[in-house]
């Protein structure tokens, strides 16, 4: 289960983060994502959707950000990957998969709506995160399907 946050603030950064609004994702790895807009308590929030959907024990993998220092003693396996050193991937600890899915997300909106309003931002993840959970369902049909008229059944 990989998870970002909000990680070390940097020089300049406040004044361009309170134009922002807060969104906080989770994904299984080869699985499902969901992504939710999330109010001002981030860690309270991002706590409380690790425990309704993620078992404990299982190994939880995030940036650096301090919200999730709690993890490991809730009982989950807790791995940090320190992105304010540069490091993106050591091992099988990284936040790629998540990291891949905001891309996506970012990429769309810009691409697509241009802009898009703390309003309505919620409701664009849910497509989003739709998208990205379906992207394989039409190839596996399709497959399905050749395997079928390839065997003549």
């Amino acid at each position: 289960m990989s998870l970002t946050g909000l990680g070390p603030m940097q020089a300049g950064q406040a004044a361009a983060r309170a134009k922002k609004s807060t969104v906080f994702g989770m994904v299984q790895r080869g699985g499902k994502v969901t992504a939710h807009v999330t109010p001002s308590n981030f860690q309270n929030v991002a706590l409380g959707r690790v425990e309704a959907r993620v078992l404990p024990a299982t190994t939880v993998y995030t940036d650096e950000a301090a919200a999730y220092s709690p993890l490991a003693g809730k009982g989950y396996h807790h791995r940090r990957i320190q992105h304010a050193a540069k490091v993106y991937v050591e091992g099988d600890v990284h936040t790629n998969t998540i990291e891949g899915f905001w891309s996506l997300v970012k990429r769309g909106l810009d691409g697509v709506y241009h802009s898009v309003s703390a309003k309505y931002l919620d409701g664009y993840l849910n497509e989003y995160a739709w998208r990205y959970n379906q992207r394989n369902t039409g190839r596996a049909q399709f497959t399905t399907l050749i395997k079928r008229a390839a065997s003549g059944a």
